[in-house]
Protein backbone atom coordinates (compact mmCIF):
# COMPACT_ATOMS: atom_id res chain seq x y z
CA UNK A 1 0.00 0.00 0.00
CA UNK A 2 2.55 2.42 0.47
CA UNK A 3 3.81 1.96 -2.96
CA UNK A 4 0.51 2.49 -4.08
CA UNK A 5 0.25 6.15 -1.90
CA UNK A 6 3.18 7.30 -3.65
CA UNK A 7 2.98 6.85 -7.14
CA UNK A 8 -0.67 8.69 -6.20
CA UNK A 9 1.23 11.41 -4.45
CA UNK A 10 3.36 11.74 -7.10
CA UNK A 11 0.93 11.41 -10.03
CA UNK A 12 -1.01 14.26 -8.00
CA UNK A 13 2.21 16.62 -7.51
CA UNK A 14 2.70 16.07 -11.33
CA UNK A 15 -1.09 17.16 -12.29
CA UNK A 16 -1.02 20.07 -9.77
CA UNK A 17 2.65 21.09 -11.85
CA UNK A 18 0.12 20.67 -14.89
CA UNK A 19 -2.33 23.09 -13.61
CA UNK A 20 -0.10 25.67 -13.09
CA UNK A 21 1.73 25.58 -15.86
CA UNK A 22 -1.47 26.31 -17.81
CA UNK A 23 -2.69 29.34 -15.79
CA UNK A 24 1.10 30.62 -16.15
CA UNK A 25 0.91 30.16 -19.91
CA UNK A 26 -2.93 31.29 -19.68
CA UNK A 27 -1.31 34.24 -18.26
CA UNK A 28 1.52 34.66 -20.44
CA UNK A 29 -0.74 34.46 -23.42
CA UNK A 30 -3.10 37.17 -22.04
CA UNK A 31 -0.12 39.26 -21.35
CA UNK A 32 1.60 38.90 -24.84
CA UNK A 33 -1.81 39.59 -26.15
CA UNK A 34 -2.75 42.72 -24.45
CA UNK A 35 0.93 43.63 -24.58
CA UNK A 36 0.58 43.56 -28.69
CA UNK A 37 -2.68 45.45 -28.50
CA UNK A 38 -0.98 48.23 -26.52
CA UNK A 39 1.89 48.25 -29.14
CA UNK A 40 -0.72 48.81 -32.19
CA UNK A 41 -2.71 51.59 -29.85
CA UNK A 42 0.61 53.59 -28.87
CA UNK A 43 1.61 53.38 -32.60
CA UNK A 44 -2.15 54.58 -33.71
CA UNK A 45 -1.94 57.40 -31.38
CA UNK A 46 1.97 58.60 -32.24
CA UNK A 47 0.53 58.50 -36.05
CA UNK A 48 -2.85 60.12 -35.25
CA UNK A 49 -1.57 63.02 -33.29
CA UNK A 50 -2.65 66.38 -34.30
CA UNK A 51 -0.85 68.96 -31.73
CA UNK A 52 -1.85 72.88 -32.43
CA UNK A 53 1.76 73.00 -33.85
CA UNK A 54 1.08 70.86 -36.80
CA UNK A 55 -2.42 72.35 -37.30
CA UNK A 56 -0.84 75.58 -37.89
CA UNK A 57 0.63 74.14 -40.44
CA UNK A 58 -1.89 72.25 -42.07
CA UNK A 59 -4.07 75.64 -42.17
CA UNK A 60 -0.96 77.47 -43.51
CA UNK A 61 -0.82 74.54 -46.18
CA UNK A 62 -4.56 74.63 -46.78
CA UNK A 63 -4.37 78.55 -47.79
CA UNK A 64 -1.30 78.23 -49.68
CA UNK A 65 -3.35 75.82 -52.11
CA UNK A 66 -6.37 78.22 -52.22
CA UNK A 67 -4.01 80.88 -53.30
CA UNK A 68 -2.55 78.42 -55.64
CA UNK A 69 -6.02 77.16 -56.82
CA UNK A 70 -7.50 80.51 -57.21
CA UNK A 71 -4.31 81.47 -59.71
CA UNK A 72 -4.96 78.78 -62.35
CA UNK A 73 -6.79 75.59 -63.19
CA UNK A 74 -5.00 72.62 -62.28
CA UNK A 75 -2.68 74.49 -60.00
CA UNK A 76 -3.21 72.90 -57.27
CA UNK A 77 -5.13 69.69 -55.91
CA UNK A 78 -8.04 72.21 -54.29
CA UNK A 79 -9.93 72.90 -57.51
CA UNK A 80 -10.99 76.29 -56.02
CA UNK A 81 -14.09 76.15 -58.67
CA UNK A 82 -16.05 79.67 -59.64
CA UNK A 83 -19.54 79.42 -59.23
CA UNK A 84 -21.01 82.30 -60.90
CA UNK A 85 -22.69 83.28 -57.90
CA UNK A 86 -22.34 86.85 -57.25
CA UNK A 87 -25.50 87.96 -55.40
CA UNK A 88 -26.33 86.07 -51.97
CA UNK A 89 -30.12 86.14 -50.69
CA UNK A 90 -30.43 89.36 -48.57
CA UNK A 91 -33.56 88.00 -47.25
CA UNK A 92 -35.61 90.93 -49.26
CA UNK A 93 -36.47 87.87 -51.76
CA UNK A 94 -40.11 87.74 -52.60
CA UNK A 95 -42.09 85.26 -54.73
CA UNK A 96 -42.78 81.52 -55.35
CA UNK A 97 -39.46 79.82 -56.86
CA UNK A 98 -38.84 76.24 -56.96
CA UNK A 99 -35.68 73.71 -56.50
CA UNK A 100 -34.67 70.30 -58.00
CA UNK A 101 -32.13 68.64 -55.86
CA UNK A 102 -30.37 65.80 -58.07
CA UNK A 103 -27.52 63.99 -55.76
CA UNK A 104 -28.64 60.10 -56.04
CA UNK A 105 -30.92 57.83 -56.57
CA UNK A 106 -33.85 59.90 -55.33
CA UNK A 107 -33.75 63.48 -56.28
CA UNK A 108 -36.27 66.13 -54.92
CA UNK A 109 -38.91 68.81 -56.10
CA UNK A 110 -38.99 71.74 -53.80
CA UNK A 111 -41.45 75.15 -53.81
CA UNK A 112 -41.53 77.93 -51.73
CA UNK A 113 -42.95 81.04 -50.73
CA UNK A 114 -40.38 84.09 -49.98
CA UNK A 115 -42.16 86.88 -48.15
CA UNK A 116 -39.50 89.44 -48.14
CA UNK A 117 -37.87 91.07 -44.53
CA UNK A 118 -40.92 89.94 -42.90
CA UNK A 119 -42.56 86.70 -44.55
CA UNK A 120 -39.27 84.82 -44.89
CA UNK A 121 -39.58 81.57 -45.99
CA UNK A 122 -43.41 81.96 -45.69
CA UNK A 123 -44.35 78.45 -47.02
CA UNK A 124 -42.91 75.56 -48.44
CA UNK A 125 -43.85 72.00 -49.83
CA UNK A 126 -41.61 69.13 -51.31
CA UNK A 127 -41.74 66.28 -52.56
CA UNK A 128 -39.25 63.08 -52.98
CA UNK A 129 -39.35 60.68 -56.20
CA UNK A 130 -36.98 57.52 -56.65
CA UNK A 131 -35.41 57.01 -60.01
CA UNK A 132 -36.01 53.54 -61.56
CA UNK A 133 -32.45 51.68 -61.56
CA UNK A 134 -32.58 51.08 -65.59
CA UNK A 135 -32.80 55.07 -65.88
CA UNK A 136 -29.24 55.59 -64.63
CA UNK A 137 -28.43 53.41 -67.20
CA UNK A 138 -30.79 54.51 -69.71
CA UNK A 139 -30.80 57.43 -72.64
CA UNK A 140 -30.19 60.75 -70.91
CA UNK A 141 -33.71 62.02 -72.84
CA UNK A 142 -35.09 58.83 -70.78
CA UNK A 143 -33.92 60.12 -67.35
CA UNK A 144 -34.55 64.38 -67.90
CA UNK A 145 -38.23 63.69 -69.20
CA UNK A 146 -38.95 61.78 -66.27
CA UNK A 147 -37.52 64.39 -64.37
CA UNK A 148 -39.11 66.94 -65.91
CA UNK A 149 -42.39 64.70 -65.86
CA UNK A 150 -42.12 64.74 -61.95
CA UNK A 151 -41.67 68.21 -61.84
CA UNK A 152 -44.41 68.90 -64.34
CA UNK A 153 -46.88 67.04 -61.67
CA UNK A 154 -45.71 68.47 -58.81
CA UNK A 155 -46.35 72.10 -60.20
CA UNK A 156 -50.28 70.95 -61.23
CA UNK A 157 -50.35 70.93 -57.72
CA UNK A 158 -49.81 74.41 -57.07
CA UNK A 159 -52.38 75.85 -54.21
CA UNK A 160 -53.80 79.32 -55.28
CA UNK A 161 -50.68 80.48 -52.48
CA UNK A 162 -48.47 80.25 -54.53
CA UNK A 163 -49.58 81.21 -57.87
CA UNK A 164 -46.86 83.47 -60.17
CA UNK A 165 -47.91 86.53 -61.32
CA UNK A 166 -49.29 86.48 -65.13
CA UNK A 167 -46.43 86.53 -67.84
CA UNK A 168 -44.07 85.55 -65.71
CA UNK A 169 -41.99 82.07 -66.00
CA UNK A 170 -41.37 80.12 -63.19
CA UNK A 171 -37.71 80.12 -61.89
CA UNK A 172 -35.54 76.89 -60.73
CA UNK A 173 -32.68 76.14 -58.60
CA UNK A 174 -31.01 73.07 -59.81
CA UNK A 175 -28.61 71.36 -57.55
CA UNK A 176 -26.34 68.36 -59.32
CA UNK A 177 -24.31 67.22 -57.24
CA UNK A 178 -22.49 64.87 -59.82
CA UNK A 179 -18.67 66.55 -61.13
CA UNK A 180 -19.67 69.39 -63.76
CA UNK A 181 -17.48 72.02 -65.42
CA UNK A 182 -19.17 75.22 -64.94
CA UNK A 183 -19.65 77.77 -67.61
CA UNK A 184 -21.98 80.20 -66.37
CA UNK A 185 -24.45 80.53 -63.18
CA UNK A 186 -26.94 78.70 -65.30
CA UNK A 187 -24.83 75.85 -67.42
CA UNK A 188 -22.29 73.55 -66.60
CA UNK A 189 -21.00 70.33 -68.69
CA UNK A 190 -20.92 66.77 -67.50
CA UNK A 191 -17.83 65.67 -66.63
CA UNK A 192 -18.94 62.13 -65.66
CA UNK A 193 -21.34 60.33 -63.58
CA UNK A 194 -20.97 58.64 -60.13
CA UNK A 195 -23.38 57.09 -57.72
CA UNK A 196 -24.40 54.42 -59.80
CA UNK A 197 -25.37 56.36 -62.68
CA UNK A 198 -23.88 55.32 -66.49
CA UNK A 199 -25.80 57.81 -69.10
CA UNK A 200 -22.60 57.92 -71.79
CA UNK A 201 -25.10 60.40 -74.18
CA UNK A 202 -24.78 63.03 -71.10
CA UNK A 203 -20.87 62.93 -70.31
CA UNK A 204 -20.14 66.51 -71.88
CA UNK A 205 -23.41 67.72 -72.41
CA UNK A 206 -24.71 71.09 -70.54
CA UNK A 207 -27.14 69.52 -67.57
CA UNK A 208 -29.13 72.86 -67.58
CA UNK A 209 -29.45 72.25 -71.07
CA UNK A 210 -30.76 68.96 -71.33
CA UNK A 211 -33.36 69.40 -68.57
CA UNK A 212 -34.88 72.47 -69.85
CA UNK A 213 -35.16 70.65 -73.34
CA UNK A 214 -37.10 67.78 -71.16
CA UNK A 215 -39.07 70.60 -69.51
CA UNK A 216 -39.83 72.13 -72.81
CA UNK A 217 -41.26 68.63 -74.22
CA UNK A 218 -43.39 68.25 -71.05
CA UNK A 219 -44.91 72.04 -71.75
CA UNK A 220 -43.40 73.54 -68.97
CA UNK A 221 -42.69 77.06 -69.08
CA UNK A 222 -39.58 77.11 -66.43
CA UNK A 223 -36.50 78.87 -66.37
CA UNK A 224 -33.06 77.40 -64.65
CA UNK A 225 -32.27 80.36 -62.72
CA UNK A 226 -28.73 78.75 -61.19
CA UNK A 227 -26.70 75.59 -61.36
CA UNK A 228 -25.56 75.13 -57.66
CA UNK A 229 -23.51 72.61 -55.60
CA UNK A 230 -24.97 71.46 -52.36
CA UNK A 231 -22.17 73.13 -50.33
CA UNK A 232 -22.72 76.85 -52.56
CA UNK A 233 -26.85 76.19 -51.52
CA UNK A 234 -25.80 75.85 -47.82
CA UNK A 235 -23.84 78.68 -48.38
CA UNK A 236 -26.90 80.92 -49.62
CA UNK A 237 -29.37 79.30 -47.33
CA UNK A 238 -27.14 80.57 -44.06
CA UNK A 239 -26.89 83.79 -45.53
CA UNK A 240 -30.09 84.11 -46.13
CA UNK A 241 -30.63 83.63 -42.00
CA UNK A 242 -27.80 85.57 -41.35
CA UNK A 243 -25.61 87.82 -43.06
CA UNK A 244 -22.44 87.44 -41.44
CA UNK A 245 -22.37 83.94 -43.21
CA UNK A 246 -18.73 83.64 -45.10
CA UNK A 247 -17.89 80.58 -45.15
CA UNK A 248 -20.09 76.59 -45.81
CA UNK A 249 -18.96 73.43 -44.80
CA UNK A 250 -20.40 70.35 -45.18
CA UNK A 251 -19.25 67.21 -43.11
CA UNK A 252 -21.58 64.12 -43.40
CA UNK A 253 -21.37 61.49 -45.68
CA UNK A 254 -18.35 63.45 -47.31
CA UNK A 255 -17.10 66.51 -47.18
CA UNK A 256 -16.55 70.25 -48.96
CA UNK A 257 -16.17 73.78 -48.65
CA UNK A 258 -17.30 77.18 -49.95
CA UNK A 259 -16.94 80.72 -49.44
CA UNK A 260 -17.05 83.98 -50.45
CA UNK A 261 -14.09 85.52 -52.28
CA UNK A 262 -13.34 88.64 -53.30
CA UNK A 263 -13.14 88.59 -57.10
CA UNK A 264 -10.44 90.73 -57.95
CA UNK A 265 -8.61 88.19 -55.33
CA UNK A 266 -9.16 85.56 -58.00
CA UNK A 267 -6.32 85.70 -61.19
CA UNK A 268 -8.19 83.25 -62.69
CA UNK A 269 -11.07 84.91 -63.50
CA UNK A 270 -11.21 87.07 -66.43
CA UNK A 271 -14.25 88.14 -67.25
CA UNK A 272 -15.88 91.24 -66.13
CA UNK A 273 -16.08 91.56 -62.28
CA UNK A 274 -19.46 91.63 -61.11
CA UNK A 275 -21.22 94.45 -59.41
CA UNK A 276 -21.11 92.98 -56.12
CA UNK A 277 -17.57 93.30 -55.70
CA UNK A 278 -18.14 89.11 -54.86
CA UNK A 279 -17.34 85.43 -56.26
CA UNK A 280 -18.66 82.22 -54.36
CA UNK A 281 -15.88 79.68 -54.93
CA UNK A 282 -17.18 76.26 -54.39
CA UNK A 283 -13.17 74.23 -52.54
CA UNK A 284 -13.81 70.76 -53.82
CA UNK A 285 -11.67 70.84 -50.27
CA UNK A 286 -11.79 66.89 -49.68
CA UNK A 287 -9.27 66.94 -52.34
CA UNK A 288 -6.74 69.09 -50.18
CA UNK A 289 -3.41 66.65 -49.57
CA UNK A 290 -0.04 67.40 -47.70
CA UNK A 291 2.55 65.86 -46.34
CA UNK A 292 1.78 67.16 -43.07
CA UNK A 293 -1.21 65.15 -43.03
CA UNK A 294 -1.05 62.58 -40.31
CA UNK A 295 -2.05 59.51 -42.50
CA UNK A 296 -1.43 55.97 -41.11
CA UNK A 297 -1.05 52.33 -42.67
CA UNK A 298 -4.13 52.10 -41.97
CA UNK A 299 -5.41 55.26 -44.08
CA UNK A 300 -3.10 54.76 -46.81
CA UNK A 301 -4.38 50.90 -47.45
CA UNK A 302 -7.93 52.34 -47.31
CA UNK A 303 -6.71 54.78 -50.28
CA UNK A 304 -5.16 52.05 -52.31
CA UNK A 305 -8.13 50.11 -52.04
CA UNK A 306 -10.89 52.69 -52.59
CA UNK A 307 -11.88 53.56 -56.31
CA UNK A 308 -10.43 56.84 -56.13
CA UNK A 309 -6.48 56.04 -54.89
CA UNK A 310 -4.80 59.06 -54.49
CA UNK A 311 -7.68 61.26 -54.45
CA UNK A 312 -9.71 62.74 -52.16
CA UNK A 313 -7.26 62.29 -49.30
CA UNK A 314 -8.18 64.93 -46.62
CA UNK A 315 -12.18 63.92 -47.32
CA UNK A 316 -10.57 60.07 -46.32
CA UNK A 317 -9.86 61.67 -42.92
CA UNK A 318 -12.59 63.73 -41.81
CA UNK A 319 -15.49 62.54 -43.75
CA UNK A 320 -18.14 60.07 -42.18
CA UNK A 321 -18.00 57.62 -44.90
CA UNK A 322 -14.74 56.81 -43.78
CA UNK A 323 -14.48 57.28 -40.32
CA UNK A 324 -15.69 53.93 -39.15
CA UNK A 325 -14.00 52.00 -41.95
CA UNK A 326 -10.77 53.39 -40.07
CA UNK A 327 -11.55 51.77 -37.10
CA UNK A 328 -12.60 48.57 -38.40
CA UNK A 329 -9.01 48.39 -39.82
CA UNK A 330 -7.11 49.16 -36.42
CA UNK A 331 -9.20 46.55 -34.67
CA UNK A 332 -8.88 43.88 -37.76
CA UNK A 333 -5.29 43.92 -37.25
CA UNK A 334 -5.43 43.78 -33.45
CA UNK A 335 -7.73 40.51 -34.11
CA UNK A 336 -5.22 38.96 -36.54
CA UNK A 337 -2.25 39.64 -34.87
CA UNK A 338 -2.59 39.59 -30.84
CA UNK A 339 -6.04 37.25 -30.94
CA UNK A 340 -7.91 40.27 -29.44
CA UNK A 341 -11.75 38.57 -30.38
CA UNK A 342 -10.32 35.06 -29.64
CA UNK A 343 -8.21 32.59 -31.40
CA UNK A 344 -10.09 33.14 -34.73
CA UNK A 345 -10.72 36.35 -36.62
CA UNK A 346 -14.40 36.86 -36.90
CA UNK A 347 -15.08 36.88 -39.92
CA UNK A 348 -17.31 39.79 -40.97
CA UNK A 349 -14.49 41.90 -39.50
CA UNK A 350 -12.77 41.39 -42.80
CA UNK A 351 -15.96 43.45 -44.67
CA UNK A 352 -15.07 46.52 -45.99
CA UNK A 353 -17.53 49.43 -44.83
CA UNK A 354 -19.37 47.04 -42.55
CA UNK A 355 -18.89 49.41 -39.24
CA UNK A 356 -20.38 52.86 -40.28
CA UNK A 357 -19.71 55.84 -38.46
CA UNK A 358 -23.25 56.07 -36.99
CA UNK A 359 -22.12 52.68 -35.38
CA UNK A 360 -18.89 54.48 -34.47
CA UNK A 361 -20.55 57.29 -33.23
CA UNK A 362 -23.18 55.35 -30.74
CA UNK A 363 -20.18 53.28 -29.44
CA UNK A 364 -18.09 56.10 -28.79
CA UNK A 365 -21.28 57.95 -26.94
CA UNK A 366 -21.81 55.32 -24.87
CA UNK A 367 -21.71 56.31 -20.89
CA UNK A 368 -23.32 53.06 -19.52
CA UNK A 369 -20.88 51.25 -17.12
CA UNK A 370 -20.42 48.18 -18.38
CA UNK A 371 -20.39 49.71 -21.79
CA UNK A 372 -23.67 47.57 -23.40
CA UNK A 373 -24.13 49.81 -25.92
CA UNK A 374 -20.42 48.95 -27.28
CA UNK A 375 -21.09 45.16 -26.56
CA UNK A 376 -24.40 45.05 -28.79
CA UNK A 377 -23.16 46.85 -31.50
CA UNK A 378 -20.08 44.13 -31.69
CA UNK A 379 -22.61 41.51 -31.25
CA UNK A 380 -25.43 42.67 -33.67
CA UNK A 381 -22.66 44.10 -36.51
CA UNK A 382 -19.70 42.16 -36.13
CA UNK A 383 -21.23 38.97 -34.88
CA UNK A 384 -18.87 39.18 -31.74
CA UNK A 385 -20.50 37.60 -28.66
CA UNK A 386 -18.45 38.08 -25.86
CA UNK A 387 -15.69 40.60 -24.98
CA UNK A 388 -14.51 42.14 -21.63
CA UNK A 389 -14.91 45.45 -20.57
CA UNK A 390 -11.40 45.73 -20.86
CA UNK A 391 -11.63 45.29 -24.81
CA UNK A 392 -14.72 47.43 -24.86
CA UNK A 393 -12.74 50.36 -23.39
CA UNK A 394 -10.00 49.52 -26.00
CA UNK A 395 -12.56 50.25 -28.43
CA UNK A 396 -13.92 53.62 -27.17
CA UNK A 397 -10.11 54.58 -26.88
CA UNK A 398 -10.04 53.57 -30.86
CA UNK A 399 -13.14 55.36 -31.88
CA UNK A 400 -12.07 58.83 -29.84
CA UNK A 401 -8.29 58.72 -31.51
CA UNK A 402 -9.88 58.32 -35.29
CA UNK A 403 -13.01 61.00 -34.51
CA UNK A 404 -10.76 63.53 -33.04
CA UNK A 405 -8.05 63.20 -35.51
CA UNK A 406 -10.85 64.19 -37.71
CA UNK A 407 -12.58 66.44 -35.83
CA UNK A 408 -9.18 68.63 -35.70
CA UNK A 409 -8.22 68.23 -38.66
CA UNK A 410 -11.35 69.59 -40.06
CA UNK A 411 -11.00 72.47 -37.54
CA UNK A 412 -7.37 72.95 -39.31
CA UNK A 413 -9.39 73.31 -42.45
CA UNK A 414 -11.63 76.04 -41.36
CA UNK A 415 -9.32 78.33 -40.21
CA UNK A 416 -7.09 78.24 -43.16
CA UNK A 417 -10.48 79.43 -44.94
CA UNK A 418 -10.58 82.25 -41.91
CA UNK A 419 -6.89 82.89 -42.76
CA UNK A 420 -7.27 83.20 -46.29
CA UNK A 421 -9.99 86.22 -45.46
CA UNK A 422 -8.08 87.93 -42.76
CA UNK A 423 -10.65 86.78 -40.24
CA UNK A 424 -7.90 85.23 -38.09
CA UNK A 425 -7.29 88.02 -36.65
CA UNK A 426 -9.13 91.53 -35.01
CA UNK A 427 -9.76 94.20 -37.04
CA UNK A 428 -12.95 95.90 -35.91
CA UNK A 429 -14.77 95.74 -33.17
CA UNK A 430 -17.72 94.93 -34.74
CA UNK A 431 -16.06 92.01 -37.16
CA UNK A 432 -18.45 88.52 -36.70
CA UNK A 433 -17.73 86.02 -39.11
CA UNK A 434 -20.32 82.69 -39.43
CA UNK A 435 -19.40 79.47 -41.07
CA UNK A 436 -22.77 77.85 -41.96
CA UNK A 437 -22.44 74.11 -41.16
CA UNK A 438 -24.24 71.34 -42.72
CA UNK A 439 -24.52 67.29 -42.42
CA UNK A 440 -24.67 64.11 -40.29
CA UNK A 441 -21.66 63.74 -38.80
CA UNK A 442 -21.47 67.24 -37.77
CA UNK A 443 -24.98 67.15 -36.72
CA UNK A 444 -25.31 63.85 -34.77
CA UNK A 445 -21.46 63.03 -33.57
CA UNK A 446 -21.60 65.12 -30.88
CA UNK A 447 -18.08 64.38 -29.42
CA UNK A 448 -16.91 64.81 -33.06
CA UNK A 449 -18.57 68.54 -33.54
CA UNK A 450 -17.46 69.62 -30.15
CA UNK A 451 -13.83 68.43 -30.43
CA UNK A 452 -14.43 70.61 -34.00
CA UNK A 453 -15.60 74.01 -32.42
CA UNK A 454 -12.81 73.56 -29.39
CA UNK A 455 -9.96 73.19 -31.63
CA UNK A 456 -11.11 76.14 -34.03
CA UNK A 457 -11.17 78.30 -30.70
CA UNK A 458 -7.64 77.29 -29.35
CA UNK A 459 -6.60 77.89 -33.01
CA UNK A 460 -7.80 80.99 -32.91
CA UNK A 461 -7.22 82.58 -29.78
CA UNK A 462 -9.50 83.88 -27.40
CA UNK A 463 -10.31 86.85 -28.49
CA UNK A 464 -10.80 86.51 -32.23
CA UNK A 465 -12.37 83.21 -31.36
CA UNK A 466 -15.22 85.47 -29.76
CA UNK A 467 -16.03 86.96 -33.19
CA UNK A 468 -16.45 83.39 -35.38
CA UNK A 469 -19.67 81.43 -35.12
CA UNK A 470 -20.21 77.77 -36.21
CA UNK A 471 -24.21 77.97 -37.17
CA UNK A 472 -26.10 75.04 -38.26
CA UNK A 473 -27.53 75.72 -41.66
CA UNK A 474 -29.81 73.04 -43.20
CA UNK A 475 -31.14 71.77 -46.91
CA UNK A 476 -28.88 74.05 -48.37
CA UNK A 477 -28.93 71.66 -51.36
CA UNK A 478 -33.26 72.45 -51.45
CA UNK A 479 -34.04 75.62 -50.01
CA UNK A 480 -30.71 76.59 -50.73
CA UNK A 481 -31.11 76.21 -54.66
CA UNK A 482 -34.34 77.80 -54.44
CA UNK A 483 -32.74 81.05 -52.64
CA UNK A 484 -30.42 81.14 -55.24
CA UNK A 485 -32.80 81.42 -58.31
CA UNK A 486 -34.58 84.33 -56.30
CA UNK A 487 -31.61 86.24 -55.95
CA UNK A 488 -30.45 86.05 -59.26
CA UNK A 489 -34.02 86.45 -60.85
CA UNK A 490 -34.61 87.82 -64.18
CA UNK A 491 -37.10 90.21 -62.68
CA UNK A 492 -35.01 91.49 -60.60
CA UNK A 493 -34.20 94.97 -60.50
CA UNK A 494 -30.75 95.48 -60.96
Amino acid sequence: MGRLTRVYAALAVAAAAVAVAVVVARRRGKGTKWGKVREILTEVEKKCATPVARLRQVADAMAVEMHAGLASDGGSKLKMLLSYVDNLPTGDENGVFYALDLGGTNFRVLRVLLGGKEGRVAKQEYEEVSIPPHLMLGGSNELFDFIAAALARFVETEGDEFRIPEGRQRELGFTFSFPVKQLSLASGTLIKWTKGFCIEDTVGQDVVVELTKAMERQGLNMRVTALVNDTVGTLAGGRYEDNDVLVAVILGTGTNAAYVERANAIPKWHGLLPKSGDMVINMEWGNFKSSLLPITEYDEALDFESLNPGEQIYEKLISGMYLGEIVRRILLRMAQESSLFGEVVPQKLEIPFILRTPHMSAMHHDSSPDLKIVANKLKDILGIHSTSLKTRRLIVSICDIVAKRGARLAAAGIYGILKKLGRDTLSSPKQRTVVAMDGGLYEHYSIFSECLNNTLNDLLGEEVAGTVVIKLANDGSGVGAALLAASHSQYLER
